[in-house]
C-alpha cells in the first residue's frame, strides 16, 4: 500500500456514506444476552438497520452451541460507528475484542497500526482462503497481509419493476444487459406525462457506487499508482453518460433530491434502479413485483461492479489469548453458519453458504453473488472518503446541470490531488 500522510481517522465516516447506508436503520444500542462463559468475546458492529437482527441471530446460536465462549454483540448506530471506533482506538472508550470494517476502511486503519494481521487467527481457525470469494479474501490484504476475515460483498445491484415492463412491451424475464438495451428500455419505461420515467439517475447517493461502476465498466481508475485519475477520458464519458440520461435521452427527471429515486421506484414510477442488495427488504416490505439482475454493463469496455464488504478485524490491542482464542472459535462458527446473513439480502462470502442449494434458491442474492468475479473496490489508499469527496460534489454539480462533466471532473482532480499530496 502506497503510504500517505495521516489525515486523521476521526474524519473517515464520511468515507462510508454507501457502506453505511448498507447497514442503514436507526439508532438503537443492542447487546446480546445469555449465560456468560467463562470467556467473553466483545463484539461490535454498525448493523442498526433491519440487518442487526440477522446477525444477532448468528450470536445467539453460537453462545448457545457452546459453553466456554460467549460473544457480546453490541450494534453501534451506524451514523456514530467509525467515531465510536476512533475513540476505542485511541484509549477514550473501551476496544471491543473483534468488529466489522468496511472494506474501504481498511487502509485508513492499518496505516495507523491498528489492526491486528488475522492471518494466525485465520491459521488457528482452520480458516482458508480457498474457503471464500478470492476476490472477498484479497480485497481485505494490505501489502500481503490479511487484515480481515470477509463476510460479504455488497456490489451494485440492478432492481426493475416486472409490472411496468410487461406495460411496455418488455420481457420482464430478460432485464438490459449492456448500454444500448438499456438505454432503449429506458425511452420505452419512460411516460413524463405520467410521472414514469425509464431510469431516475440520482444526483446524490448512491453515485458513489453507480458512477465508479461505469468508471470501470469504461476500463477506469479512479487513483491509480498514487495518481488522481478522476479526469481521465473513461471518467469523464462515464459522467456525460450518466448527464445525458436526464438532459439529452429524458428518461430520468431532473434535479432529484436524496432518495427521490426510491420513492419513485416505491410509488411504481421508476421503472430500473441502482441500488445495493440492502434494498431487498424495503422492495419486499413494499410488496413490488421486482425483479433482481447483475448491473448491465453501461460502460463500453468490460463487465465490472463497484462494491464495499464487511470484515471481521481484530484491534492490534487485543493481546490476551484466551480472547483471541474466543474470537477465533467464533470467527470459524460464522464461516460455517452464515445462512442467516443472507436472508438480509446480502451475500456471504464463505463457499460453504453462496455455493449451497439454499442460497441458489433465493431470489436477490445469487445475482449478487454473480458479481463477485468481477466486482472492484475503491483504491486502496488511506483516507479514500476525504480524497473522494469532492469527486462526489463535482458529480452531484454535473448531474444538477451547473457543471460540464469534464469541467467537474477537472475539478474533482485538482481537489482531490491537494488532499492526497497533504
Amino acid at each position: 500500500m502506497k503510504k500517505k500522510k495521516w489525515l486523521g481517522i476521526a474524519m473517515t465516516a464520511a468515507l462510508t456514506i454507501g457502506s453505511l447506508a448498507a447497514c442503514s436503520g436507526g439508532d438503537s444500542k443492542e447487546e446480546a444476552s445469555g449465560n456468560k462463559g467463562e470467556n467473553t468475546v466483545t463484539f461490535w458492529a454498525p448493523f442498526s438497520g433491519p440487518d442487526g437482527p440477522r446477525m444477532k441471530s448468528i450470536v445467539d446460536e453460537y453462545n448457545k452451541s457452546q459453553d466456554e465462549v460467549t460473544v457480546d454483540f453490541q450494534i453501534v448506530p451506524q451514523s456514530e460507528y467509525y467515531k465510536t471506533v476512533d475513540l476505542a482506538m485511541s484509549g477514550q472508550k473501551n476496544s471491543p475484542d473483534v468488529m466489522i470494517m468496511h472494506g474501504d476502511q481498511i487502509p485508513t486503519y492499518v496505516e495507523k497500526n491498528l489492526l491486528k494481521d488475522v492471518t494466525e487467527t485465520a491459521e488457528k481457525a482452520e480458516i482458508t482462503q480457498d474457503e471464500y470469494s478470492d476476490k472477498a479474501w484479497t480485497g481485505a490484504q494490505i501489502d500481503s497481509k490479511q487484515y480481515g476475515i470477509p463476510l460479504d460483498i455488497h456490489p451494485l445491484v440492478f432492481y426493475y419493476n416486472k409490472d411496468l415492463f410487461k406495460a411496455a412491451g418488455l420481457d420482464p424475464e430478460n432485464p438490459p444487459t449492456n448500454r444500448e438495451e438499456f438505454v432503449d428500455a429506458a425511452k420505452k419505461l419512460t411516460d413524463a406525462s405520467k410521472n414514469q420515467y425509464g431510469f431516475v439517475v440520482p444526483t446524490l447517493w448512491p453515485n458513489q457506487f453507480i458512477f465508479p461502476t461505469v468508471v470501470f465498466q469504461n476500463g477506469g481508475k479512479l487513483i491509480e499508482d498514487g495518481e488522481v485519475k478522476y479526469d481521465s477520458p473513461e471518467a469523464v464519458e462515464a459522467l456525460t453518460f450518466l448527464s445525458d440520461l436526464i438532459s439529452k435521452e429524458k428518461v430520468s427527471p431532473a434535479n432529484v433530491q436524496q432518495d427521490g429515486e426510491v420513492t419513485l421506484f416505491l410509488q411504481g414510477k421508476n421503472a430500473m434502479h441502482l441500488n445495493g442488495p440492502w434494498m431487498m427488504e424495503q422492495w419486499d416490505k413494499a410488496k413490488i413485483n421486482y425483479g433482481v439482475a447483475p448491473v448491465p454493463q453501461l460502460g463500453t469496455e468490460k463487465q465490472a461492479v463497484f462494491g464495499n464488504s464487511h470484515n471481521f478485524v481484530i484491534p492490534a490491542s487485543v493481546e490476551d489469548e484466551q480472547t483471541l482464542e474466543g474470537v477465533t472459535d467464533f470467527l470459524k462458527y460464522v464461516a460455517d453458519n452464515s445462512m442467516e446473513w443472507a436472508k438480509s439480502g446480502m451475500a456471504p462470502t464463505s463457499k460453504a453458504v453462496y455455493e449451497s442449494p439454499e442460497f441458489q434458491e433465493m431470489k436477490q442474492q445469487p445475482q449478487v453473488a454473480k458479481q463477485f468475479e468481477y466486482t472492484e473496490f475503491s483504491p486502496r489508499i488511506s483516507n479514500w472518503g476525504q480524497v473522494s469527496e469532492p469527486l462526489w460534489q463535482e458529480v452531484n454539480l454535473a448531474l444538477l446541470g451547473k457543471k460540464d462533466p469534464k469541467q467537474a471532473m477537472e475539478d474533482a482532480a485538482k481537489k482531490a490531488e491537494q488532499l492526497l499530496n497533504k
